[in-house]
């Protein structure tokens, strides 16, 4: 088979787990299930027909209409279909196999992570306790990192950033840190090892200094006790360290 067809295959994949998340997105955080009950319009309520559900396709031949009254759709769905199939397509582009699969499914998980944050600045114990224990997981198929690395990257990331944590509370009489951004950070070392968690926090603070200047630029004020998605930004950081090291891996051999 042509080392071509993976990537296009990782995409299309991509999209239609990405339809599956952006339900996910929107209604767990409403305590509605994503794995019952027929999709319906926002607005009307009316229930989606199978040729409006689609991925991207049923959103673009729709311009972003509900077919029955013609309201607006949450661009979420488009967004987050998109996103998944870039993941899936850079991750077997980079990886044509196992591995790739494996990176596909870490950036499909951190995808979620990332728009649950960002949306709701929630990251669900069940979410991060499914990205660790895949990541451990993984080490049985792919190892690189090994087994060890894993778990260590697990305790020294949730650790770290729960005493940072702990210790602002002390200091400073309040929150500096949500509940589950130290989870997030141990579910990612589990994934890319003890030795990665410094650049994830790097390219972190990088994605955060953006998202504080864009907000500047909109006008909106940012002050001490502006509330920021670490994990979306620590998510968004994950998984192109993975494709970088995914990519030196296959370099080296």
């Amino acid at each position: 088979m042509p080392v071509f067809v993976f990537p296009i295959a990782g995409a299309i994949i991509g999209i239609i787990i990405g339809s599956f998340l952006a339900t996910i997105v929107i209604r767990w955080p409403q305590g509605q299930s994503a794995m019952t009950g027929r999709s319906r319009c926002d607005h009307c309520e009316q229930t989606v027909r199978a040729i409006d559900l689609v991925p991207v396709f049923s959103y673009i031949l729709r311009a972003g209409k509900c077919a029955h009254c013609g309201a607006d759709i949450k661009s979420d769905h488009l967004v987050i279909e998109l996103g998944a199939g870039l993941i899936g397509g850079l991750a077997l582009f980079v990886d044509p196999g196992l591995g790739g699969m494996l990176g596909a499914i870490f950036g499909w998980l951190l995808l979620t992570s990332a728009a649950l944050d960002a949306q709701h600045h929630w990251l669900p114990d069940r979410l991060t306790l499914l990205l660790a224990v895949s990541g451990l997981a993984a080490s049985f198929f792919d190892n690189d990192p090994d087994l060890f690395s894993r778990l260590i990257g697990g305790i020294v990331g949730f650790g770290s950033l729960f005493l940072i944590g702990w210790a602002y509370r002390q200091l400073r009489g309040r929150e500096g840190l949500g509940g589950g951004d130290p989870k997030l950070l141990g579910a990612i070392g589990c994934w890319l090892g003890w030795s990665a968690l410094p650049l994830v926090m790097l390219g972190a603070g990088l994605i955060g200094l953006l998202a504080v200047a864009a907000m500047r630029v909109r006008g909106q004020a940012v002050t001490a006790k502006s509330a920021l998605p670490l994990g979306s930004f620590m998510a968004i950081s994950a998984f192109p360290l993975w494709i970088m090291l995914a990519t030196l891996e296959t370099s080296l051999l």
